[in-house]
């Protein structure tokens, strides 16, 4: 049986929300390799959206900072990684639990994870105070 090839690209975007969108496109650039259907894709892409926005509102707060979108493919296994460099999560479990913020004056709505959550097959957040959080999100592709 002939081993699965890993594929692997690196994008590092500026803390600017019209990056959300530039992210959204290498993704699906580099998804393409592996056909997934445009459901797949566009669960892919949202994760991907909530997980930079996340970064850029509330790990750097509005300051300029970068963000490492860190994408794999083996076999059918997409492996998503959004890195930054911020201020970090006091309570993961509290900044999971759907419709909690910590910018409750502003027009967000506390759904990021869990929208990665119900789009994602698997989600860990990793973080610390100070010194930022790694998201990372799996999902299989071409289980029609």
């Amino acid at each position: 049986m002939m081993e699965a090839r890993k594929e692997r690209m690196e994008l590092i975007i500026e803390s600017r929300s019209q990056n959300e969108s530039f992210a959204r496109a290498v993704a699906t650039a580099f998804l393409t390799r592996v056909d997934p259907t445009m459901e797949e894709m566009e669960d892919i892409k949202t994760a991907i959206s909530e997980a930079v926005s996340n970064s850029i509102l509330h790990g750097y707060e509005g300051r300029e900072g970068n963000i490492t979108l860190t994408m794999e493919l083996e076999g059918s296994q997409v492996m998503v990684q959004v890195r930054d460099h911020g201020i970090g999560i006091e309570d993961i479990e509290q900044a999971r639990t759907p419709l909690f913020t910590s910018k409750p004056s502003g027009d967000r709505s506390g759904m990021g994870f869990y929208f990665m959550e119900a789009f994602m097959e698997e989600v860990i957040v990793e973080s610390e105070p100070g010194k930022g959080t790694l998201v990372t999100m799996k999902k299989m592709i071409g289980r029609r």
